[in-house]
């Protein structure tokens, strides 16, 4: 894009920038748009005018926001403690209907499969159905998590999660269908792997297994989700802004949710790969392992983004 055009189209906005925000959300939200644009200015024009008034506006509005919080440098270091939470902190209520919506989904799955006896069959194979029965037969429910290399597995697992939670935000630019189709499809799946190992009374081994990696999984998966719908609501639901800009802001935002998941579906592949195929540990050390991927989660998702937002309400206020 021409400097010229970039100007054009960000000039109003980057003026409204310049007079007192309504409040630390809409603070918070003009230095994560800031950023990007002087990101986009330092590539494309690094030593133009306009990088350098963008330079100084992001300074004023970061000044604003933390002024009584010290704050590490660095690109990388600043978006993981603060541009993602804030976007997370933004999108909270989406990212609850989400939630909801897959806990639907799953109880579904489970349900279909106590209704249905081929349903487990019909979405797990009949390949890996037949196995995990013999498995079972033979005392070791989870052994399908011993047969692959702990590399191989722990490098295949996390490719395709990351490009699953990547296909489920970008699909939101269907208006949100193929978001919802995924996420279904997903639900059912879990709630129907479930029952399968209710069904077979070894429920309880299952969950000290497969929940060791799941946890964060399906957890990372539940955000992907979010950050689909949040595309797909900025596409249907404008507001005051024109259509285009509306989307642009929602897909940056939900790009970086997306972005922001890559760190824990590595975790979670690695604790795939390499600790949930040791089926023996004492029950103790599994519940250690899920009940801190769950602690982690709920801190850095739903905690953590609302101290950020209160903290920078006080440093408005102060």
């Amino acid at each position: 894009m021409r400097e010229a055009i970039f100007l054009r189209q960000n000039q109003e906005r980057w003026q409204q920038y310049e007079r007192p925000a309504a409040g630390p959300d809409e603070l918070a939200a003009r230095f994560v748009a800031l950023t990007d644009d002087l990101a986009y200015a330092q590539t494309f024009y690094p030593d133009s005018p306009t990088t350098a008034y963008l330079n100084g506006l992001t300074g004023k509005v970061h000044q604003r926001l933390y002024a009584n919080k010290p704050q590490g440098h660095g690109r990388i270091g600043r978006f993981w403690a603060v541009e993602l939470p804030l976007v997370v902190a933004r999108h909270h209520h989406t990212l609850a209907v989400t939630a909801l919506l897959f806990l639907v989904f799953t109880l579904l799955g489970a349900l279909s499969a106590a209704y249905d006896d081929s349903f487990v069959r019909v979405v797990l194979g009949d390949a890996y159905v037949n196995q995990t029965i013999e498995n079972i037969r033979r005392g070791d429910p989870m052994a399908v998590y011993k047969q692959e290399g702990q590399t191989l597995m722990f490098l295949g697992i996390t490719a395709n999660n990351i490009y699953v939670a990547l296909s489920i935000f970008v699909q939101g630019v269907t208006l949100g269908i193929g978001t919802f189709v995924q996420m279904f499809r997903t639900g059912i799946m879990l709630g129907s792997f479930q029952y399968f190992f209710h069904q077979y009374h070894v429920l309880q081994a299952s969950v000290l297994t497969i929940w060791i990696h799941g946890t964060l999984e399906i957890s990372a998966v539940i955000v992907a989700g979010a950050a689909g719908f949040v595309m797909a609501r900025g596409l249907l639901f404008p507001g005051t802004y024109a259509r285009g800009e509306s989307f642009r802001q929602a897909a940056r935002d939900g790009l970086k949710m997306a972005i922001g998941l890559v760190p824990i579906f590595v975790l979670a592949g690695f604790l795939e790969g390499f600790v949930t195929r040791h089926t023996e540990m004492p029950i103790a050390a599994s519940l250690a392992i899920i009940g801190s991927s769950a602690a982690f989660i709920g801190w850095y998702f739903i905690l953590y983004p609302r101290q950020l937002v209160r903290r920078l309400e006080q440093g408005a206020a102060a």
